[in-house]
C-alpha cells in the first residue's frame, strides 16, 4: 500500500488509477503519516510511506522510533532527494544526516540504492523481510551502475571491481563516481576495488574484514555527513575487529555543517570535494603514501 505526502500534481497518477484501493495521499503532516502507516501494518498491510527525505526523517523522528521501530512493524520508508539533491532549495531541504538518524534506531534497516534498477531489486528483496526499512533515493535519472549480479540481498554488499592497491566502499550515487575514479586510477597502474555497500545497516562486515589484512587501505564515499554515515559504520567495524596491522581509513563525505551554498547537486558535491577529480587525487595520495611507508 502506498502512503504519500504532498507530492506534485500529477505525480503517480498512473499508480492511483491502477491501484485505487492501495493509494493514499495525505496532506503535509508527516508525523500523522507515520502513525497511520504503523496502524496499517498492525492490520496486516505493507505500507510504503513516501515523501522528501528531510521531511520523512527529521519531522517525525519520534513517531518512527516509537510507532514503528519499537513494535518492529513492516513499514517501508521511501525518501526522495537524499543528500544534496535539493541544492536549489537550500539547507532546509538537504538530507545530509538521514542515514545517521535511521542507523541509530533499533530494528531499522537502511538501504541506499545506487540507481533505479537497484531500487527495483531492493523493493523486491523486502518481501518477507521482517521490520522497518528506510530507502534513501536520489533524484531519479542518475547514471546506471553496471552490475554482474542481477539479484539483491539485504545486508550483502556487491563487489564491482576486485582490489589490489585500494578498496573504495560507496553507496548511492557515489558508487558510480567510485567506478569512474577506479577507471582513472587504472590508467596510473593503480587497481582500486569498488564495493557497492547498498545496505548501510546491517553492514556487510564479512566483505570488509576480508580485505583489512590484505589491502589495509580503505576509502569510503557517501553523499552524507561524515558523522554517523557509511564511513562511521565502516570505522566501527575496524574498531571492533581484531586486526594484526593498522588499517588506513579515509572517509569522504560532507563535513559536520549545514551546507550554506545553493546551486546544482553537482555544484555542492564539488564544493565538498566529492567530485571525481578530487576523489581521484585523494585516492592516489593514499596509495603513494603507503608505498613510501613500505620502503
Amino acid at each position: 500500500m502506498y502512503v504519500g505526502s504532498d507530492l506534485g500534481a500529477g505525480t503517480l497518477d498512473e499508480m492511483r488509477r491502477r491501484l485505487p484501493g492501495q493509494f493514499l495521499m495525505e496532506g503535509i503532516s508527516e508525523a500523522y503519516l507515520i502513525g497511520m502507516a504503523a496502524g496499517l501494518s498492525m492490520t496486516g498491510k505493507k505500507p510504503f510511506v513516501n515523501t522528501i527525505a528531510t521531511f520523512l526523517t527529521r519531522r517525525c523522528y519520534d513517531q518512527i522510533a516509537v510507532d514503528i521501530c519499537m513494535g518492529n512493524h513492516d513499514v517501508r520508508l521511501v525518501s526522495n532527494g537524499g543528500g544534496v539533491v535539493y541544492a536549489p532549495l537550500g539547507p532546509t531541504h538537504l538530507a545530509t544526516d538521514d542515514i545517521a538518524l535511521m542507523r541509530a534506531l533499533p530494528n531499522m534497516t537502511v538501504i541506499v540504492p545506487a540507481d533505479a534498477d537497484e531500487m527495483d531489486r531492493a523493493i523486491r528483496a523486502s518481501v518477507g523481510h521482517r521490520g522497518p526499512i528506510y530507502y534513501r533515493l536520489a533524484r531519479g535519472g542518475d547514471p546506471f551502475v553496471p552490475q554482474e549480479e542481477s539479484g539483491f540481498k539485504i545486508g550483502k554488499a556487491i563487489l564491482l571491481r576486485p582490489p589490489r592497491d585500494l578498496v573504495i566502499v560507496a553507496c548511492g550515487i557515489m558508487v558510480h563516481r567510485a567506478l569512474l575514479v577506479a577507471e582513472k586510477l587504472e590508467t596510473e597502474g593503480i587497481q582500486a576495488g569498488v564495493i557497492n555497500m547498498h545496505t548501510v545497516k546491517p553492514l556487510d562486515q564479512e566483505i570488509l574484514t576480508r580485505y583489512f589484512s590484505k589491502i589495509p587501505k580503505i576509502m569510503t564515499l557517501e553523499e552524507h555527513s561524515l558523522v554517523g554515515g557509511l564511513g562511521s559504520a565502516v570505522a566501527e567495524v575496524i574498531a571492533s575487529a581484531e586486526l594484526q596491522a593498522p588499517v588506513q581509513l579515509k572517509m569522504m563525505g560532507i563535513p559536520d555543517c549545514f551546507p550554506d551554498k545553493y546551486g546544482r547537486q553537482d555544484d555542492l558535491l564539488e564544493y565538498f570535494g566529492l567530485d571525481v577529480i578530487s576523489i581521484y587525487n585523494i585516492a592516489k595520495q593514499m596509495v603513494a603514501k603507503s608505498a613510501k611507508c613500505s620502503k
